[in-house]
């Protein structure tokens, strides 16, 4: 069975930085495209960014252009997401997610993880 575990949100001022981690466990990490998406109730989930398995191929939201990276460590079967200037809007739950195809799309990623908040403070 698949597992995602997302670390590393938290509280910050609007301007600051964050890095958020997801540790996948479960099948073969370098075969699996992975993405990050975010969800504020009552609105619907988003997308933030995608890599593909090989890291070859990256994927951003406009929202987040130039202001969020998304990485990942193969050998440690970890997917990150640098996020810097950040601001109130970004708040929300983060959740990462793999599967097959890759892309924005949240009907390419069969596996999710429970989500860790990330609030951004004015």
């Amino acid at each position: 069975q698949v597992q995602l575990v997302e670390s590393g949100g938290g509280l910050v001022q609007a301007g600051g930085s964050l890095r958020l981690s997801c540790t996948v466990s479960g099948r073969t990490f370098s075969n699996l495209d992975m993405a990050w998406f975010r969800q504020v109730p009552g609105k619907e989930r988003e997308s933030v960014a995608a890599i593909t398995w090989g890291g070859g191929r990256t994927d951003y939201a406009n929202s987040v252009k130039g202001r969020f990276t998304i990485s990942r460590d193969n050998a440690k079967n970890t997917l990150y997401l640098q996020m810097n200037s950040l601001k109130p809007e970004d708040t929300a739950v983060y959740y990462c997610a793999a599967g097959f195809g890759g892309g924005l799309s949240s009907r390419q990623y069969a596996y999710w993880g429970q989500g860790t908040q990330v609030t951004v403070s004015s």
